[in-house]
């Protein structure tokens, strides 16, 4: 895969219906000034020009950044635009099918919902990362089932894999699911539906700074 382990940090998500037209790369770049470590183009609605071209131009700008680039669903897509990876919801293709398409260095990362056993499942059958939620309500996804913080905890033990949390995640909310075991924190709403981008992603990548430091003092206080 591109890169081994994803970076702990905010995972942000485009949405069209948030983004003005015309806006998406000058939006994401804010986002990715703000901090955020992973993009994730998602977009179900545009024909496939469009998508073609939208994430053509957030694979080059993510490249100029050193992040990595997801592609939600589509594995054509993401192949055709050379992105790092592609994310996997309950009735896309076998991680197999899209390993084969992508090829090894391919980060493919998997929806698990609130189901401990998909993503054991998913990280035996070659995985990248998985991902759980929604776990707050959510402007994005409102119907869809919750996720209880319990479900990181759980996987943390017994997963050798980045954990994505998702849903309803705000910064005031997001340090119980790291604490809970989560990785990356992914966000639609918080970052895109704001009026100011970047300092929307600075506030959550700040709770990863937090998180550092509360890790290196408990260390010390360990050592001392």
């Amino acid at each position: 895969m591109t890169l081994s382990v994803l970076d702990d940090g905010l995972y942000a998500i485009t949405d069209s219906t948030l983004i003005p037209p015309g806006q998406l790369t000058s939006s994401v770049a804010r986002a990715i000034a703000g901090g955020a470590s992973v993009i994730q183009y998602r977009d179900k609605q545009a024909p496939d020009p469009a998508r073609y071209r939208e994430a053509a131009a957030l694979a080059t700008l993510c490249r100029q950044h050193g992040i990595p680039l997801i592609i939600n669903d589509d594995a054509e897509l993401a192949a055709a635009v050379d992105a790092s990876g592609v994310h996997l919801g309950r009735t896309d293709p076998p991680i197999r099918q899209m390993r084969e398409r992508l090829g090894p260095r391919a980060i493919i990362g998997v929806s698990c919902y609130n189901d401990l056993e998909r993503a054991v499942t998913a990280s035996q059958a070659g995985a990248d990362y998985v991902a759980f939620g929604r776990f707050f309500p959510s402007h994005s996804k409102p119907h869809a089932p919750p996720a209880e913080t319990a479900v990181l905890s759980r996987a943390r033990r017994q997963l050798d894999l980045p954990i994505v949390a998702i849903g309803g995640i705000t910064p005031g909310n997001g340090q119980s699911l790291l604490a809970a075991g989560a990785n990356l924190l992914a966000v639609i709403h918080g970052v895109f539906g704001q009026p100011d981008i970047r300092a929307a992603a600075a506030q959550y990548a700040e709770l990863f700074r937090d998180q550092v430091y509360s890790k290196l003092t408990k260390t010390e206080t360990e050592t001392n």
